[in-house]
């Protein structure tokens, strides 16, 4: 299957290989919002993030969405700290407003005000705010003062209470405060709605993103030659296919939603506070690069520490790991002393390790905690001589430090979501990396003829699994329908790869392997392949029941046809034994059936498939001898009529075999039936003696 589109921004330039996982070090981080943590980063951040960002371009229209629900939400968000300000100066103004009513209603002012108030041209009887600053300012005249409890003011004094919006005698209007309040709780509902559907957006991109991902890599898994999965290692290829995917998924999830927030909020934010008051803007931003100076500093001090701990995490679970793998081992030569042992100088040092990197980063966050505080301490100093100069009210430096809060969180988490996102972006590296794998060769048009009578046919077949060390070079052989071809040799001498390039796992160097007459490689893959069984010496079970195991070679089977199969190949024996039947279910391990079982359950598997041709690789190898026959049986049953292919180490199972091939470094040394072979005294005889001649003594 063709490579999408999204490969294409990076082919131009030479990429350097993606990061392995350390053997058996401890899990990356895979987010949250830690600080000081190291991330797995990626090797070529710039161009992976554009590819990776590629995959969301179906999803342009509701990124926009999502985008603008962002824009609404912060504002919201934003608004609502000055309408509760606003609420702090109802209560502060009803609150001066009582007490200048209080002081005006002293017996003794109140005997001194007609004359007063004479003179500066006020109604004694109901003074308003302007009355009671102009009587301020005439008692702030007076050296003497003016009888009462009204106290002597300053002229810092009489400008903050100009900047306050009061009536005197009258407290706190409760109707203003509760409409304030309630507008501030609509303001926080309506952003928490709005995000919430923001959020809702953008999971729904993101799992379909990470949809795609999976459905492409699986489409790329299926059109990888077999020669990436020998030479990748099965648990690193794992780990891209789910782990990385995760990783990705949840990078994006967080990220995405985190950084327009954050961002957004920094901005509406840094607005609002300037609305307020320049220098506690400037205040409160000069705090924000000395936290990260401060951050960056202890990272380092970390990063530094942390690859140890690594190292020490991952020596102490491979020798967890080996004394539980070999546990019976350990106890059976009595080192359990030993590996005790081991175990407290692994752990004394994974211990101091992990004590200094994690004492390191445990004091980043209380770091920042204190800078924090320190801007905080300062805008409170500096907003509450601005009050008391009447520059600002109290509701508005109660709103600036609701908004420095505002200011450094998202800071913090844009900080924490770069992280993630390095996190992220090394992941997709991995993955485009399978997927910029070279795949097999495209399948050929042509059409096998029906029906398949099984003739098969090697023709000057040279094939090498690496370019300077040949292991085929010139292999001729036909196989007649309904012939058995035994396979023997040595290891390594090619037995396995001659049915591997019979299966189009591999493709050849040069010559021609035909089927029936047809190219193989002229047909498709799936075509050639759903005509040929095999039974291999690695049983492969699935979870689920004798029955579905068995009809996994033919879906659709019915019951009829599959007690058939079981029947013909001697596990109906077995099965009625069990106390469910076929109904009994194999667990993941098959550990709930025996070797010998667990074979002829594969090879009813392919009985029922009903293959043109057959191989059996070395299908009787894992059982003893008394269950060897049972297999025996079931797998001449199996071969009757069919073209086989029997590779075989045991000598004694393929005695019967139509012709016997003699493989040595990729050669047929030796062909013929099991007495001509033995006549010759050659190679095979050779073998066969090894294998049953008796001891001698020299």
């Amino acid at each position: 299957m063709s490579q999408t589109n999204n490969n294409a921004e990076t082919e131009a330039a030479p990429v350097k290989k993606a990061n392995e996982r350390p053997k058996y070090g401890p899990p990356q981080h895979r987010g949250g919002h830690g600080r000081g943590r190291v991330v797995e980063k990626a090797v070529n951040f710039g161009p992976s993030l554009r590819r990776l960002l590629t995959y969301l371009r179906p999803e342009k229209l509701k990124l926009v969405l999502v985008f603008l629900f962002g824009i609404i939400g912060v504002a919201l968000n934003v608004y609502a700290p000055k309408v509760l300000g606003r609420a702090t100066d109802v209560i502060f103004s009803g609150a001066i407003g009582k007490l200048v009513g209080d002081a005006l209603a002293d017996p003794k002012l109140q005997d001194a005000l007609p004359a007063v108030c004479a003179q500066l041209g006020c109604d004694p009887a109901n003074p308003t705010k302007a009355d009671v600053l102009n009587l301020m300012d005439f008692m702030a005249s007076q050296p003497q003062g003016v009888g009462g409890s009204m106290p002597q003011m300053n002229s810092q004094m009489i400008d903050m209470l100009k900047s306050i919006d009061f009536t005197p005698g009258v407290g706190i209007d409760f109707h203003r405060l509760a409409l304030i309040i309630a507008l501030a709780l609509g303001l926080y509902v309506v952003s928490a709605l709005v995000m919430g559907a923001m959020g809702w957006l953008l999971n729904g991109i993101v799992q379909r993103t990470v949809y795609a991902m999976r459905e492409e890599i699986a489409d790329k898994l299926d059109a990888l030659p077999l020669s990436y999965f020998d030479r990748q290692p099965r648990g690193e290829l794992l780990s891209r296919v789910t782990n990385d995917i995760d990783n990705i998924a949840q990078s994006l999830q967080q990220t995405l939603q985190q950084m327009v927030q954050s961002v957004l909020m920094v901005i509406g934010v840094v607005i609002m506070m300037l609305t307020i008051s320049g220098w506690l803007t400037l205040v409160a931003v000069v705090t924000v690069p000395v936290a990260l100076v401060v951050v960056t500093q202890l990272a380092k001090r970390s990063q530094k520490k942390l690859p140890a701990m690594w190292a020490a995490t991952g020596e102490l679970n491979g020798q967890v790991e080996e004394a539980y793998t070999g546990h019976a081992l350990v106890k059976v030569f009595g080192r359990h002393r030993e590996v005790e042992q081991i175990f407290d100088q692994k752990n004394q040092e994974l211990f101091e390790a992990t004590f200094g990197a994690q004492f390191i980063s445990g004091i980043i966050m209380p770091a920042m905690g204190f800078i924090g505080n320190i801007g905080y301490v300062a805008v409170a100093v500096l907003g509450g001589l601005r009050v008391a100069s009447g520059t600002i009210s109290l509701g508005d430096v109660q709103a600036f430090i609701q908004y420095q809060r505002q200011f450094t969180q998202p800071i913090n988490q844009i900080a924490s979501m770069a992280n993630l996102l390095q996190s992220g972006v090394a992941s997709a590296e991995r993955v485009f990396e399978v997927l910029d794998e070279p795949e097999q060769t495209p399948d050929g048009p042509e059409q096998l003829p029906v029906p398949v009578n099984g003739l098969v046919s090697f023709n000057h077949v040279a094939f090498s699994y690496e370019e300077d060390k040949p292991l085929i070079t010139d292999l001729s052989l036909t196989a007649q329908p309904g012939q058995t071809i035994a396979i023997v040799g040595p290891t390594g001498a090619g037995k396995t790869t001659l049915v591997n390039l019979l299966m189009r796992f591999y493709d050849i160097n040069s010559g021609q392997i035909s089927l029936d007459g047809m190219d193989t490689t002229a047909v498709s893959r799936a075509q050639l392949r759903s005509e040929v069984g095999m039974v291999l010496q690695d049983t492969w079970l699935f979870y689920g029941t004798i029955r579905q195991n068995i009809a996994y070679g033919r879906p659709g089977a019915s019951e009829e046809e599959i007690m058939a199969a079981a029947k013909a190949t001697y596990v109906d024996r077995f099965v009625r034994s069990l106390p469910e039947g076929y109904d009994t279910v194999i667990d993941e391990e098959g550990s709930n059936v025996s070797a010998g079982e667990k074979q002829l359950l594969t090879i009813a598997r392919a009985f029922l498939a009903d293959p043109t041709i057959l191989v059996l690789d070395e299908a009787t190898s894992s059982v003893d001898t008394r269950t060897e026959v049972l297999v025996q049986k079931a797998m001449n049953a199996l071969r009757k009529g069919r073209t086989s292919f029997v590779i075989a180490h045991r000598l004694s199972t393929i005695r019967d075999a139509d012709s016997i091939l003699v493989m040595e470094h990729g050669d047929i040394v030796e062909q013929g039936n099991h007495q001509q072979l033995l006549d010759k005294k050659g190679v095979y005889y050779t073998l066969y003696q090894s294998q049953f001649a008796g001891p001698t003594n020299e």
